[in-house]
């Protein structure tokens, strides 16, 4: 049964109020600035739009604390925080880490973040075996008196320099576990990462014995992780797909407002191809995070190929897109005081999560193909 596409005229609704949120309180102008990080007021504005819009755990289940709202509401917010470029927790927190929680039946932790007050990161990544013990895959064991132990480091932490709590993805005796660890746990260090982005806080996390609980172990952990990453990739497909639109539609107001030789721009016929062109992108975009949504609200047995793909069309489109924003402008495009370049940057930041490389999402479809090849 194939489900339902569109979102329904409340979650519509909803995408609005969020479009103006993040309108008021949106950030990109200190980045264009370079002005340093204003983690309190990111986090002033972060318990505005968990409390006022009750947005920031959507599909949580409601006995969890959250709405019982399904993924396609939280499809269109997602779209709407790729379109503003915006700089709050809601990847880590709203869909990496309440996703992980809500997956492994995690009561505790749910209530902490779904109001706002706290908010998490979700480690996946392992960074390179060096000389530092600390570094290398993340290894947890129990602990002589109860609880875990973590040590080692992940690289690629969306927010993880400024969360509360560290889900941890490690390697067990037994196999894979998820563990829960404080972010001020002894031992527990982390380093903001210096990267193309600047709009999407990044973090390196080390591990040196850190105390951590039980999230979910060997016999369940492997599922939930892949649950995990098929919802962050639909979700950054919709924010992919917000992005798209909001280089195109910088391109289209530019190519209206510029005059050239005593009229618009937009009047040429170079100009009217490459929107025109734009736009196909756009729409095949939307069409493939649209379908993501869909699977992860309705059919999640069709999740898995459903979020690759999109993860591959969306990413695709909105670099291509965000490229060809910056061409329309001109000379004005490629300068650091406009935002065209804050698309460029963010397009190819979201090709890397959370595979952590730009060719995971094409191994995984080889991997979701090949049977159907070997017929």
């Amino acid at each position: 049964m194939t489900p339902a596409l569109l979102p329904d005229p409340d979650a519509a609704a909803l995408g609005e109020v969020v479009r103006e949120f993040l309108a008021r309180h949106g950030d990109t102008d200190a980045v264009l600035r370079g002005q340093p990080d204003d983690v309190p007021a990111r986090r002033r504005v972060w318990r505005r739009f968990a409390g006022e819009l009750g947005a920031a755990a959507l599909d949580l289940p409601e006995h969890l604390g959250g709405a019982g709202a399904s993924f396609r509401e939280v499809a269109v917010v997602a779209e709407e925080m790729g379109r503003s470029l915006s700089g709050l927790p809601w990847l880590s927190t709203s869909v990496m880490a309440l996703g992980l929680l809500a997956e492994a039946g995690d009561e505790e932790l749910p209530a902490r973040l779904a109001g706002g007050a706290e908010t998490a990161a979700v480690a996946l990544l392992d960074a390179p075996a060096v000389t530092d013990r600390t570094a290398g895959p993340v290894t947890g064991e129990p602990a002589p008196g109860g609880g875990w132990r973590v040590t080692g480091t992940k690289n690629l932490v969306v927010d993880g320099a400024t969360a509360d709590v560290l889900l941890v993805a490690a390697a067990s005796p037994d196999g894979p576990v998820v563990l829960a660890v404080e972010a001020a746990a002894p031992g527990v260090t982390a380093a903001p990462a210096r990267t193309l982005d600047p709009t999407r806080p990044l973090a390196t996390l080390g591990f040196r014995d850190s105390p951590a609980r039980l999230v979910t172990g060997p016999d369940t952990a492997g599922a939930v992780l892949e649950r995990v990453r098929d919802r962050t990739r639909a979700a950054l497909a919709c924010e992919q797909t917000g992005g798209t639109a909001a280089a195109l539609d910088m391109s289209v107001r530019h190519a209206g407002d510029r005059i050239q030789f005593g009229r618009p721009i937009g009047t040429f016929q170079a100009i009217k191809h490459r929107c025109a062109d734009m736009l196909v992108r756009l729409e095949a975009a939307r069409s493939a995070s649209l379908w993501a949504a869909a699977c992860a609200a309705d059919d999640r047995d069709q999740l898995r190929t459903a979020a690759a793909t999109a993860a591959l069309v969306c990413g695709e489109a909105y670099s291509w897109v965000a490229g060809e924003n910056v061409q329309v402008h001109g000379g004005i495009g490629f300068t650091w005081e406009h935002p065209a370049h804050l698309h460029v940057r963010r397009a190819a930041s979201s090709r890397v999560l959370p595979e952590g490389a730009p060719g995971g999402v094409e191994d995984l479809l080889d991997d979701i193909l090949e049977p159907a090849r070997a017929r």
